[in-house]
C-alpha cells in the first residue's frame, strides 16, 4: 500500500495522459506512466511486457527486438510533450533504429517494470536523432539510436 502510494508521487504523467499524447490506444500503448521527462531526455516505466495480453506477444513471449518499439513510444511522448510545451504539435515516422543490442532474448523474462530511456541526440528540422535504452531491475536489457522524422505542422 505505501509502495503503491509512493509510485503515484513519483509519476509525472500516466497512462491515460500518455494514451491522449501518442497514436498508439488501449493495448498497442505500451507505457504506463512518464517518471521523468526534459528538453533532451524521457524516462517511462511499464510493467506491459508481463501482460499476457500484450499485442507484441508472439509464442507465449515478448521478443526483446519489441524494445524498440518501446522506445519510439518514449520517443513519440517525448516530442509531445516538448511540442505541446511549446503550442506546437509534431508527428514523426520512425526511420531508422540503429546500433541495437539486445541483450536478453525476451523481454518478459524480466518480470520488474521496465525503465524505458530516450535521450535526444540530434534535431534539425523534421531529422532527428534519439538514443535509448531499456532496463529491468538495474540490468541493461537493449539499446539503441533511432532516426525519427518528423511532419512539419
Amino acid at each position: 500500500m505505501i509502495a503503491d502510494a509512493r509510485r503515484e508521487q513519483d509519476m509525472l504523467i500516466g497512462a491515460d495522459q500518455i494514451r491522449e499524447l501518442i497514436p498508439h490506444s488501449e493495448k498497442m500503448c505500451l507505457l504506463e506512466r512518464v517518471i521523468d521527462w526534459n528538453d533532451q531526455s524521457i524516462r517511462c516505466e511499464t510493467s506491459s511486457h508481463v501482460d499476457v495480453n500484450n499485442p507484441l506477444r508472439r509464442h507465449g513471449h515478448v521478443s526483446s527486438i519489441c524494445g524498440i518499439e518501446y522506445a519510439a513510444q518514449a520517443m513519440a511522448l517525448h516530442a509531445a510533450l516538448c511540442s505541446d510545451a511549446k503550442g506546437t504539435a509534431r508527428h514523426g515516422y520512425l526511420a531508422s533504429a540503429r546500433d541495437t543490442r539486445c541483450v536478453t532474448a525476451y523481454l518478459d523474462e524480466h518480470d520488474s517494470p521496465l525503465a524505458v530511456s530516450a535521450e535526444l541526440e540530434f534535431a534539425d528540422g523534421p531529422r532527428v536523432i534519439y538514443s535509448f535504452s531499456i532496463e529491468s531491475n538495474g540490468a541493461t536489457l537493449v539499446t539503441g539510436r533511432a532516426a525519427v522524422m518528423m511532419n512539419q505542422g
